[in-house]
């Protein structure tokens, strides 16, 4: 099966920067978008052979996912049962016979780590989130995470050591949820590879490849012999972050 995860920053304004070749183009089993923006019924996007799944912020113009499945799901979850957390369209969980697909828009901790403590919140709770839903069966986690793990995953990692997405706090909530059991499909295979999926819209970050790898497939430990090909699509413009892929036998 493909998975395509995609920030698209801004659903209704990627659709007019050709969101829907590409997605005729992947032709992905499961499409997961994060940062819609918009509320349902706000776009005309309804691809053929597809079960949509939205979940919006209650505020409007912010955050929100989605996910295009061609199989219908046993259930969905909307958010991670948690109230504080519940209010921003950030989770949308689907499941299948064989496994969890779990999308996530992960909160940014903001310009001075003003929003630091919530994301450690939140971090611990999704994780809890997620153990549940793997003693039950594996999980597919993926999103943008607002997180680049290593010091790999960041162009200039010496002068961002404090900057949302980059601080110690973040990366260990990272690890520790690596260390619950599961895998950075990416990196699994990948372990060497520099390659980002995030640019900043500011001094032609990406035309000098100045990025960070903040978008992410992480799935249960116990399934990653099953991967076939984890990609970051980097070639694909229409949002300051790029697609990343999985191919999996599930």
């Amino acid at each position: 099966m493909k998975f395509i995860s995609w920030n698209v920053n801004g659903f209704r304004a990627c659709l007019e920067k050709g969101f829907a070749e590409v997605f005729d183009k992947i032709d992905a089993d499961f499409f997961c978008i994060q940062e819609s923006k918009m509320q349902p019924g706000q776009a005309d996007f309804a691809p053929e052979g597809y079960h949509q799944f939205w979940y919006s912020a209650d505020k409007k113009g912010y955050s929100g996912t989605a996910v295009f499945a061609k199989k219908e799901p046993i259930s969905v979850q909307y958010g991670i049962g948690v109230e504080e957390h519940d209010h921003e369209g950030r989770a949308i969980t689907l499941e299948y016979e064989d496994f969890w697909l779990l999308n996530v828009y992960t909160p940014n901790a903001q310009r001075e780590l003003a929003r630091l403590d919530y994301r450690m919140d939140w971090e611990d709770a999704l994780r809890e989130y997620i153990k549940k839903l793997d003693a039950v069966k594996p999980v597919l986690y993926c999103g943008d995470l607002n997180c680049a793990h290593e010091e790999i995953d960041i162009k200039n990692p010496k002068t961002n050591r404090r900057s949302a997405g980059f601080s110690d706090e973040e990366r260990a909530k990272f690890s520790q949820l690596l260390d619950s059991g599961f895998v950075d499909t990416f990196r699994y295979q990948h372990p060497d590879t520099v390659a980002y999926s995030w640019w900043s819209y500011m001094r032609k970050a990406r035309e000098k490849n100045i990025g960070w790898r903040i978008d992410y497939f992480v799935i249960s430990d116990r399934i990653k012999d099953r991967i076939k090909d984890t990609y970051i699509l980097s070639d694909i413009m229409g949002s300051d972050h790029c697609p990343v892929g999985l191919e999996i036998d599930i």
